[in-house]
Order: structure tokens, then sequence, then C-alpha cells
């Protein structure tokens, strides 16, 4: 069983499971309040070598739409003439282990991580520090960009870097039990912190879903059938998503969040008649791999927008005027 399956389903064995895990959740959640309570009584404090820095963060494990939102928010910033710079832990890759600032043109998933690969294919032009130290990856955006807002992807339960400005995603539905009963990285009571959360105030918009030609890079129609392959967070909400596109699914295939998808019979159980539909998190993986010719890969594109747009443009230039050094 997945333990998005014990953590959301309403079936008499996920109950029974987390029934079980409970007292796991309870001691996992003293272990939080007791880490965060040396930092709000002063016993451990929390650096702040850049300003500002807005944190795109949720409470919980697993896909929430971070990557997305941060995607369009850093491109509003741009269209608001300021200067963004972006910080992603690079996960699963060597590069997470310290901070760095990450080279000009495409980067190697396996190298820096999926993520860090989506936002330099898709946000070529916008400088990019890769690392799960993120003390760290504000001292080199200091340094190097001391004018520009630091845009984090995830990094909210890193208590050791002061955040300036932070948008929780936290959507309704979940059980608000901690790991390892529920999905919750903190308890739920962290909502506190946030400076908006969404939904709520405003709303996330996701726009059509929309299909890129792998072997091209052109736009391409919706199949009525397909197959899927996904190693995402969130699995579920993709394939729906599909779903509710119209797209009904010859074989589905769901690996882990941040699986690097080089395993060498990867694609022997896909029917070859249907085409295989990614996401685009996946395909800065797959793109690495030697045998990919000649088949036919279709990359969902998932985009979203903030609304009403005019009225979050309007509180986010508020909030970063009061954090103007």
């Amino acid at each position: 069983m997945h333990w998005s399956e014990v953590w959301y389903g309403e079936d008499s064995a996920s109950k029974l499971i987390r029934s079980l895990l409970l007292p796991a959740s309870w001691l996992y959640e003293l272990g939080w309040r007791t880490y965060a309570a040396t930092y709000k009584a002063g016993l451990k404090k929390p650096k702040h070598p850049h300003t500002p820095i807005v944190c795109i963060g949720n409470l919980t494990v697993g896909g929430s739409g971070k990557t997305p939102l941060t995607m369009y928010l850093a491109k509003l910033l741009a269209d608001m003439e300021k200067e963004v710079v972006i910080g992603c832990s690079g996960y699963g890759s060597p590069a997470s282990e310290e901070a760095s600032l990450a080279p000009a043109g495409d980067l190697s998933a396996l190298k820096w991580g999926d993520e860090a690969a989506l936002f330099r294919w898709k946000l070529p032009q916008i400088p990019l520090i890769v690392g799960r130290n993120r003390v760290k990856a504000a001292q080199i955006c200091h340094e190097k960009y001391p004018g520009a807002i630091l845009l984090m992807d995830d990094g909210v339960q890193h208590l050791p870097l002061k955040k300036d400005l932070i948008i929780l995603l936290d959507p309704p539905g979940h059980h608000r039990h901690c790991l390892p009963a529920g999905p919750y990285r903190e308890p739920v009571s962290s909502r506190s912190k946030a400076d908006l959360i969404l939904p709520g105030q405003f709303k996330i918009e996701a726009k059509p879903m929309r299909f890129i030609d792998a072997q091209t890079g052109l736009s391409a129609l919706k199949p009525q059938t397909a197959n899927v392959l996904c190693a995402i967070g969130s699995p579920q909400n993709f394939i729906a998503g599909l779903q509710l596109a119209g797209i009904s699914t010859d074989h589905e295939e769901r690996k882990p969040d941040h699986d690097p998808l080089q395993e060498g019979n990867l694609f022997a159980s896909f029917p070859a008649e249907s085409p295989l539909i990614v996401t685009e998190k996946d395909w800065v993986k797959l793109r690495e791999r030697t045998d990919l010719e000649g088949r036919n890969i279709l990359i969902a594109r998932h985009e979203v927008s903030v609304q009403p747009e005019a009225e979050f443009v309007k509180w986010i230039q508020e909030k970063l005027d009061e954090h103007k050094t």
C-alpha cells in the first residue's frame, strides 16, 4: 500500500493503519515542537543574510503544487520588473549536499535534481541556487545578486533561515496528522506562521493542460487514450487531471517521487500503440536516456495562476515594500 493511500484512504485498511500509527505521530509532533521551541525561546537564532526571501512551501509531504506556483510567481515578479533568483533543494542529487550557484545552460537532473533541471528548462534566464543549505544559498544570493528577491521553492521547515514572506499551500482534504499517520511534516498549528495560505484569500487556478511532442518540442493534439508514467508527489492528482481532460489510460506506472527513471527496462510494460504521457518534471530526467528514439512521448504542461491576479500583485507588492532594505 502506498503512503498516499494510508494518509487519504477511507477504506477500513487505511483507517486501521492510521490508527496504529497515531502514537508514532504524537512522538513526531512532540519532537518537532521541541525543535521549534528552541527558536521561539531564543536558544537558537535564525540567520538572515539576505532580504527579501520569499518562501513557497507546504506543511505536508509530497506534491502540493509548490514548483508550478514558484514558476508562476517568478514570471509574475519578472513582469513587475523585479530581479529574481530561485532557490531549490536539488533533492536526491549530489548538488543537494550544500548550496551552489548553478552554471548557465541546461542542467542534468541526475547531477542537479529534477526540480533544478525543470526550473532551468522553463526559466533559463533566471539565476538558480541549488542545495539544502538554505542559509548558504541566501549568502550566495546576497553576494552575487544583492538586489534580487530570493524565491525559495520549499524550505518552510528549514528554521535556521529567517524568511521575510511565507506563502503556504495547504489545500483542504488532508487528515491533519503528523508523520507517519498523516502527511504533515509539522503540526497544523504551524499555519499561523504563514503570511498567505492558498487556497484562501486567493485561489490557485490551473490552466488547461497542454501537450508537447517530446521529439519535436511542438504542441501536440490531446490523445484519446494514452499510457502514463510519473514519479511525482501526487500522481493521483496528475492522473485525475488527465481523466478530467477526457483521456483514458491504457497503462499507468507510478514511481516514487524524484525517482531517476533510469532503469533499463523502463518502457517494457507500456503498450506500444498508445502514446506515453509524462510530466515536465519527469521529462527532464527521461531526456537523459539513450533509448528514446522513435518513442511517442507527450509532455503534459501544467501551469497555474493566482486569482484574482490584479489583487494578488497588489498584495505581494505591499509585502515586498515592507521588507525594503
